[in-house]
């Protein structure tokens, strides 16, 4: 990378060279000159870089968040969630073999009931089997809710 920034320079700077030997074999006094043109170029470069850096911090640190959450997805399975209220859920999560229902709200996390056998099978009902079994177990008659369309 640093014999390409090298012959980079060199490559940029090599007309300045050449503007500044033939001003010098003319004799002629120095004109005005434009904004030094390899400073622009040097500038433009760094800021380039640095917003290079920036992106690449941006999307490491992304990587990393993102990386926190699903490390180990064979330990912790969730096989199942139904919304109570607004905010309020209750899910159904498998550690270890063993099914648990949480009480999940803004505030707090609280184990419900641990299962002995599995309620659930991960993965193979939908919110609305969930619901239904958990009701079933709680005593109560569920009825699907009427769409309105």
């Amino acid at each position: 990378m640093g014999k390409l920034t090298g012959w980079l320079l060199l490559w940029v700077s090599l007309p300045l060279l050449a503007e500044e030997s033939a001003s010098a074999s003319n004799g002629a006094a120095a004109s005005p000159r434009a904004p030094d043109t390899l400073a622009t170029v040097m500038s433009l470069g760094v800021g380039l870089l640095a917003v290079v850096a920036v992106i690449y911090g941006c999307a490491w640190l992304i990587r990393r968040m993102s990386g926190m959450t699903g490390m180990n997805n064979n330990a912790i399975k969730v096989v199942s969630v139904l919304a109570i209220g607004a905010r309020e859920r209750i899910a159904l999560v498998e550690v270890g073999g063993q099914q648990i229902l949480l009480g999940i709200t803004p505030n707090a996390i609280r184990t419900l009931h641990v299962f002995d056998d599995p309620v659930v099978a991960a993965g193979s009902a939908g919110s609305g089997d969930f619901a239904r079994k958990l009701q079933s177990m709680i005593g109560k008659n569920w009825s699907a809710p009427e769409r309105k369309d």
